[in-house]
């Protein structure tokens, strides 16, 4: 079966809310840089959302990143965490896209969950299906993945070695 028989390459929405159980695993962070306009929870303690546009902002501290699944966008977002270097990042496992490769090249582990998670609507429930396909945390900075071998989440963590080209 091919992608285009049961997958869209760019879904019907690029808002997937992140489940407020991996938040609690992964601990507090600093800023939120794609927060949904409208959400259940904050992400962080400092969130910037769409309108706002967070790559024109200055980001500090540790960073929870669920960028927009877009594959025309998700890798200005990628290449802005790599470049910052303190955060976690939640994107589908496309680990041969060109997006991906600053993950490859700058992140200290990648931890590919079991399962494929459920994300949640504005109102706090759960989606009635999964994501459709399978996500993967990418911790940049040493903290980051200590927090993903320390957080319980159900799933398999590969500590990158350096030196992998971007």
């Amino acid at each position: 079966m091919t992608i285009g028989s049961h997958q869209r390459s760019v879904g019907k929405s690029q808002v997937h809310l992140t489940p407020r159980w991996l938040l609690d695993s992964l601990g507090p962070f600093d800023l939120d840089p794609c927060a949904a306009t409208v959400r259940p929870w904050d992400c962080a303690a400092r969130n910037i959302v769409e309108a706002d546009d967070g790559l024109a902002h200055e980001w500090e501290g540790r960073v929870w990143l669920n960028p927009p699944f877009d594959r025309y966008q998700v890798g200005r977002w990628i290449e802005r965490l790599a470049a910052h270097g303190n955060g976690i990042a939640l994107v589908h496992a496309r680990t041969e896209t060109a997006w991906f490769r600053p993950i490859w090249a700058h992140a200290g582990a990648i931890h590919f969950l079991f399962d494929r998670i459920k994300f949640v609507r504005p109102d706090g429930s759960e989606q009635s299906a999964n994501s459709g396909a399978p996500v993967v945390l990418a911790a940049f900075g040493d903290a980051n993945v200590e927090s993903l071998a320390r957080s319980g989440i159900a799933g398999a963590l590969v500590r990158l070695n350096r030196g992998v080209p971007a």
